[in-house]
């Protein structure tokens, strides 16, 4: 049992992970708990929903606030403070810290510095989700969130259209329909999709449908709470491609329909292809002298 506290300990000059609860309060661990008293300092997303967690377990320690807006100024001085010997836990406002997260950065941050990194595992809303979804989980593909910019999004749902794995996504409530109704388009109204929200907490909803089913409920039903989207993969490995049977010029043409501008749809095409995109344009530019 000594072995087993020591190896328990909480090192100075090293980097803890702490996952927080992502709404039940009771799926924090012993050992989280342990970490949060006894490091020199708690770096968190925002400090208010911190100072709440903290409080209701009893933990009173200095907390530096450390999130998108400020991750390079104070990634640099938690690495300072780090490296004088001082220990750090980083929390998220909920789940696992550096998932979609700036906590990715100051872990490479750390990395660069040789400061020692450590993980307490815990809970992640989209694995969470993921084992609620009935969609298979033996291989996914996490996207975390789409851009809220429409050309980005679609941009990047098309890259997706031929994914085969089950596909994780968060989306938060106000751009839910506008991304619902990019991915029936471009994946299919009858793509299967699972979505989750108010995980672990009371009022836990896990609503199992298909994108078109989706859009029509959410075009009468105002959407409510963070999201997490488990979209069922689509094409398999022995399928045909979605462009195999398309000329050139159609396959341009299917990209232009979907938003692209004719030069970005013609780039879209030469990806899919694996060719150069010169050999795309002239083909395409020269359909009206056939």
């Amino acid at each position: 049992m000594t072995e087993i506290r020591e190896k328990n300990k909480v090192d100075g000059g090293k980097l803890y992970l702490v996952a927080t609860p992502i709404g039940n309060l009771s799926d924090i661990s012993e050992r989280a708990l342990k970490v949060l008293s006894e490091v020199d300092f708690i770096a968190a997303e925002d400090t208010r929903n911190s100072v709440r967690l903290l409080t209701h377990f009893g933990i009173k320690k200095p907390l530096v606030a450390y999130h998108e807006h400020n991750k390079r100024e104070k990634g640099e001085e938690i690495c300072k403070r780090l490296l004088m010997g001082e220990s750090c836990a980083l929390i998220t406002d909920a789940g696992t810290p550096a998932i979609s997260d700036p906590g990715e950065d100051l872990v490479r941050l750390c990395a660069e510095e040789n400061i020692p990194v450590t993980s307490i595992p815990g809970c992640c809303a989209a694995i969470t989700a993921l084992t609620l979804s009935a969609l298979p989980t033996g291989r996914f593909t996490f996207e975390g969130f789409l851009s809220a910019q429409k050309k980005e999004r679609r941009e990047r749902l098309m890259e997706l259209s031929g994914e085969n794995r089950t596909m994780i996504f968060h989306e938060a409530p106000h751009k839910l329909k506008a991304t619902l109704s990019d991915m029936a388009e471009i994946f299919g109204e009858d793509r299967k999709i699972s979505l989750c929200r108010e995980l672990t907490k009371l009022n836990e909803d896990v609503m199992r449908t298909t994108l078109g089913a989706s859009v029509d409920f959410y075009s009468e039903n105002e959407p409510r709470g963070e999201y997490v989207l488990i979209v069922e993969g689509g094409l398999t490995k022995n399928s045909d491609l979605f462009w195999e049977n398309m000329s050139i010029c159609e396959h341009v043409e299917y990209y232009i329909d979907a938003g692209f501008d004719r030069m970005d749809a013609i780039k879209k095409a030469a990806k899919d292809r694996g060719v150069n995109k010169n050999a795309i344009y002239k083909e395409y530019v020269t359909k009206d002298d056939r």
